[in-house]
């Protein structure tokens, strides 16, 4: 019996990291795509999305690390490793609000307006069905390993849905009606997530608090 639990576990836990993985490997096609679009179609929300995708990825090396760590030993604490890309995120995710925010109020002063949001309205539907997904999943694989880090990334996933919904939100209104500064208010939505996820990333650096993203 012992055996068929262990062999389970071990079980959960590699599909645990598989969604890790996952979750990194979208995240770079994300970030490549709404970047490139972004920047051809002049619209600072879907670019700004997909900076986020890419700070998203150093978020994920961490989470994988953090995976394996507990697999192996349920009980460690928070390495090095895990700190170092915390900080590193957190950095990143600064310096992304500080750009956004900076670029949002420039928009809004030039009175300039992005060619088109199209791509933002798939980019972010596309976006939450799968951020969702996996926020289940993790809930799910958590929730089997009565494990507080896995469940507390899938509480940290459920932030990229609520920006994918404002990215949405920003682009849907701005294609239909043709709203001027949409897209630079959808910006400054997505940099107020970026910035308490910034600010989370310095948190956990300096404790062993699994997440803040309750």
């Amino acid at each position: 019996m012992d055996t068929f639990k262990m062999t389970h576990k071990n079980k959960l836990y590699k599909i645990a990291f598989g969604l890790a993985v996952f979750t990194i490997v979208y995240n770079i096609a994300e970030g490549l795509i709404s970047t490139y679009l972004g920047f051809e179609d002049e619209s600072l929300a879907l670019f700004g999305f997909g900076s986020d995708s890419f700070i998203e990825v150093i978020s994920g090396l961490g989470i994988a690390h953090m995976i394996l760590r507990i697999q192996n030993n349920p009980n460690s604490k928070r390495d090095d490793f895990e700190r170092t890309a915390l900080r590193i995120t957190g950095i990143a995710f600064y310096i992304l609000v500080f750009g956004l925010v900076i670029t949002s109020f420039y928009n809004i002063w030039q009175a300039h307006q992005p060619q088109t949001t199209f791509w933002g309205v798939i980019i972010s539907i596309i976006s939450i069905l799968v951020m969702w997904f996996l926020v289940l999943w993790k809930r799910k694989v958590g929730n089997q390993l009565n494990s507080a880090p896995i469940l507390a990334d899938a509480n940290c996933t459920m932030v990229c849905v609520y920006m994918s919904i404002i990215l949405l939100i920003s682009s849907g209104i701005y294609e239909l009606f043709g709203i001027p500064y949409m897209d630079s208010i959808g910006t400054l939505g997505l940099s107020y997530f970026a910035f308490k996820e910034g600010r989370e990333c310095f948190e956990k650096a300096k404790s062993d608090k699994n997440c803040c993203c309750d």
